[in-house]
């Protein structure tokens, strides 16, 4: 075969390649990340509610404390994110000009902490609540999970 002809299937392939790649990586989950609306919220918390409930074995009165246990989390979430649609707008306005907004930084931590502070005793007491209602078995389920000897959420 010609040198030419080599070179150009060999630019193709490798330009293939690339493209490909870049496709693949391009493509990013952005649930994790954005603001769900209060209704997928519930639904996304179902469904992990049914996920945990089918590894503890949880009951009715579990899972539903559970759930409440997640609301209270998006309680808090929702708070800590607090009034603004895009929480790096409110990041990269603090680097926006030549010099760091240091008024403004603080104004967001006290915001953050004060959100932390007033919604975290309900999160501890949904979680201790939630904790509380397991049975030793299921309660060492869940040390063994976080000991990462219980692959409940592995993909593979």
């Amino acid at each position: 075969m010609k040198r030419w002809i080599k070179r150009s299937l060999f630019a193709l392939f490798g330009f293939s390649v690339l493209v490909a790649g870049l496709s693949a990586c391009g493509h990013r989950n952005h649930e994790f990340g954005t603001q769900l609306s209060a209704e997928e919220y519930s639904q996304k918390r179902d469904k992990i509610v049914d996920r945990a409930a089918s590894k503890l074995d949880l009951n009715a009165d579990q899972k539903k404390r559970l759930a409440t246990l997640g609301d209270k989390l998006y309680e808090q979430r929702t708070a800590l994110i607090g009034q603004t649609k895009d929480p790096r707008a409110e990041m990269k306005a603090l680097v926006a000009s030549a010099t760091f907004d240091k008024a403004r930084a603080q104004t967001l931590i006290t915001e953050k902490t004060a959100a932390l502070q007033t919604k975290s005793p309900e999160v501890i007491a949904a979680l201790a609540d939630f904790y509380d209602s397991l049975n030793p078995a299921q309660q060492q389920k869940v040390r063994d999970t976080m000991e990462g000897r219980g692959n409940w959420f592995h993909r593979g």
